[in-house]
């Protein structure tokens, strides 16, 4: 009996996060109505509220909500962003949405596109944005849902929240105006001269002195083994190399470009249809591995010997043929060569799919059609999509263990099953069954096994999370359950999509460390700050642990380092951006990188958001590059990498 069809209005299958993804069959397009530049406020910002109670025990827990009822439409029209420089400047009315971004909602997980923002608004740096794309059709045949009206600023009360599956649907729209944003980097740079402002030569390289505690690397989840990362003896960074985005192919909108990996020796890269492995230090090419068409999603887990993981798409996309993702490929980051490529068929209809992980030595791919494993070294298939029941595998975390997200019954009645299996079979070894009305759930670590999720659509601000769960993986029983509402956390999971892609959030030491929002910062000034504070997984509780990010600073904690937790902090408009490392027990900061505060290399860097782009550190390199390429561009100048070195 084969798979259950989605229903009418469940989001289509494609890997996204960031702008969305082509569907594997096209569809209508509706016709965009062009929306009306706001005009910015001059005067002082309001005080923005005060930050979350950090030290508060857990909130009563809301209610397990129900899927949103599909075809209702929400009213048609376009958000309206506020204006701003970067973070840390002379604010205006509002507080800006992002750090050195032109201040916009911040693009969603995946969705289809939506209605074009508010294109030809100024941009930032006083430069002027390209006019918007009115009236073209949409990425690769995608319909454009209506665009739901925005709650006004300042009105507490006054209706319901926006749900989460909403906000995500709004704020995909200004993925492409993200983009389009990216049209004026360099916006006064032209020639050899002013590349300089962004190499090695040109940039600002004094930095403070490090107190030489040590970082390092770590898996993510389990805490094993001591930190490596050491605080070199001067801090400060100079722009090792950068690489420019690439030009897409005529009438296609924008291309994924998923996909970064750091080794020993190499920091390799997705382009618009290969992978290129550059030498870390000094950009280099040291090989490239040519595809037939672009990646749409990738692991970030590399195993021991360099190997990893991705999907990409038999050809490269027209505006007539979008192609699915179809094509899961083993690929050797030091040898720059694939390992095998396999595909999985649902019946007959060949499986397009929308992440991939390795866990275990398999490799394991989830879609709606059902999920897929095959031998890490050999290949071989492990299991295929299964089509006599009424469950699916829509996705897999990988790493220490193999975590399946498993959907079952029909839309309206949705449970998820979050399955420990067995790598080589597929057995479940243990089950936690979530409530229903809860759609989608992202695995943030494998060991110990937390999964988040928007429970009841409570979050309100397109995240993907209201609540961690803390789950034992060898009975499947509830270890505890963290609330963490919306508007006082800022980790972010693609839970429809991208099962394991969640940011702002790590795990290690039996606790799960995360970004709270922005905030003011107290006093008389309108600076904003945030934090990193640590809950105990065991009890669900706060353990009254911050690492505070400074004035008009911003952390995100990217990975674990042994015992201790490695940070990026995004930084005022005037400063470059630092690395710090945070000890896991006391919580001091190390500096281990200081980034130049030129004015070209911060142009450079605050459009490498930490929510929207990959960053990587390691070996006193950091490397932040962007997940997708469009043709939305007006200057010549445009970078899909930026790397930043002490050494």
């Amino acid at each position: 009996m084969s798979q259950p069809p989605p229903p009418p209005n469940q989001p289509p299958q494609q890997p996204g996060f960031g702008p969305p993804q082509e569907p594997s069959e096209p569809q209508t397009p509706a016709s965009p109505a062009p929306a009306t530049p706001p005009t910015p406020p001059a005067q002082p910002p309001q005080q923005p509220p005060a930050g979350p109670d950090l030290n508060k025990a857990p909130q009563p827990q809301p209610g397990y909500g129900y899927p949103q009822a599909p075809g209702t439409p929400p009213p048609a029209a376009p958000p309206t962003p506020p204006q701003g420089p970067g973070y840390g400047y002379p604010q205006q009315q509002q507080p800006p949405a992002g750090y050195g971004y032109p201040a916009q909602q911040p693009p969603g997980y995946g969705y289809p596109a939506q209605q074009p923002g508010p294109y030809g608004q100024p941009g930032p740096y006083g430069q002027p944005q390209q006019p918007g794309p009115y009236g073209q059709q949409p990425p690769y045949g995608y319909a454009q849902p209506t665009v739901p009206m925005q709650a006004q600023a300042g009105q507490p009360g006054g209706g319901r929240k926006v749900n989460a599956q909403v906000a995500i649907i709004v704020s995909a729209v200004v993925a492409i105006a993200l983009i389009v944003g990216g049209g004026v980097w360099y916006a006064t740079s032209s020639g050899k001269d002013d590349d300089k402002q962004t190499t090695a030569e040109g940039g600002d390289t004094k930095g403070g002195e490090g107190d030489g505690k040590e970082g390092g690397s770590g898996d993510g989840g389990a805490t094993t083994g001591e930190a490596e990362e050491k605080a070199p003896a001067a801090t400060g960074s100079k722009v090792l190399f950068q690489v420019p985005s690439p030009k897409v192919p005529k009438g296609v909108t924008t291309i994924s470009i998923a996909g970064s990996w750091l080794t020993d020796s190499v920091y390799a890269k997705s382009g618009l249809s290969e992978i290129t492995g550059y030498d870390r230090k000094s950009g280099t090419k040291k090989w490239t591995l040519d595809l037939p068409g672009p990646v749409c999603a990738a692991t970030p887990h590399v195993t021991d010997d360099n190997k990893t993981a991705i999907v990409h798409k038999p050809a490269m996309p027209s505006k007539t043929d979008p192609q699915a993702c179809t094509e899961v490929a083993v690929v050797d980051l030091a040898a720059g060569s694939k390992v095998w490529t396999k595909t999985a068929k649902s019946g007959t209809m060949p499986v397009s799919f929308n992440n991939v992980t390795i866990g275990g030595g398999t490799v394991a791919a989830g879609s709606t059609s059902g999920g897929a494993a095959w031998d890490l070294a050999t290949g071989d298939e492990r299991w295929a999509p299964k089509t006599s029941d009424s469950c699916y595998d829509a996705g897999y975390g990988g790493g220490a263990k193999l975590v399946a997200v498993r959907k079952c019954g029909s839309y309206d009645q949705r449970q998820l099953h979050i399955q420990n299996v067995d790598p080589k079979t597929g057995d479940v070894l243990a089950e936690y069954k979530m409530d229903e009305g809860i759609e989608y759930a992202a695995v943030v670590s494998t060991d110990p096994l937390v999964v988040a999720a928007d429970v009841g659509d409570s979050a309100g601000d397109g995240s993907g999370i209201s609540d961690f769960f803390s789950i034992d993986n060898k009975t499947g029983k509830l270890r505890a359950r963290l609330s963490a509402p919306g508007d006082e956390f800022a980790a972010r999971c693609d839970a429809i999509y991208k099962v394991e892609n969640c940011t702002g959030v790590t795990v290690g030491n039996d606790r799960l460390y995360i970004a709270t929002e922005e905030h003011d910062s107290g006093g008389d000034s309108y600076s904003q700050t945030n934090e990193v504070v640590a809950f105990d997984l065991a009890t669900g509780k706060q353990t009254g642990q911050r690492a505070d990010a400074g004035e008009n600073y911003e952390i995100f904690p990217l990975r674990m380092d042994g015992p201790d937790v490695i940070a990026y902090k995004r930084p005022p408009y005037d400063k470059g951006g630092q690395v710090v490392s945070i000890d896991g027990e006391s919580f001091k900061e190390t500096i281990l990188m200081e980034n130049p505060s030129t004015e070209a290399v911060r142009d450079v860097e605050s459009r490498m958001s930490p929510d929207y782009s990959e960053i990587q550190f390691g070996q006193g390199g950091l490397y932040m590059s962007s997940v997708y390429a469009s043709d939305f561009t007006s200057r010549e100048k445009e970078y899909s990498v930026i790397a930043f070195g002490t050494e």
